[in-house]
């Protein structure tokens, strides 16, 4: 097998997705959940939906890395949920703003060197 057509093959490209429920009852609360969120984002996540991050990763070693890190982030107290899912899988979502159907987010572009 080409190993290109390896690396950009869907059922190798993962997706995390980093979901969580934080309590923000007191400033001390507001603020883990304003770490994490941000130290989600430095990781490279992006927002999907309020409370829901995703990333792109090339493989599922590398998803494997970012989850490791997720868990080293874990506030004290609240629900955190982290799903790695296919690129393939990814693709079959069905996203709608009201009723209307809308498209996937374009897929990052990674640029090897190597």
């Amino acid at each position: 097998m080409n190993l290109n057509t390896e690396r950009l093959n869907a059922y190798r490209v993962m997706w995390t997705l980093v979901m969580y429920d934080l309590p923000t009852e007191t400033k001390k609360e507001r603020k883990a959940a304003a770490r994490f969120r941000k130290e989600l984002m430095q990781d490279g996540f992006s927002m999907f939906q309020f409370s829901m991050y995703v990333r792109h990763s090339a493989s599922s070693e590398n998803a494997d890395v970012h989850k490791r890190r997720v868990k080293t982030l874990l506030p004290e107290h609240g629900k955190v949920g982290i799903l790695q899912i296919t690129d393939k899988q990814f693709g079959q979502i069905e996203l709608f703003y009201g009723t209307k159907k809308h498209d996937l987010p374009d897929v990052p572009q990674q640029l090897e060197l190597f």
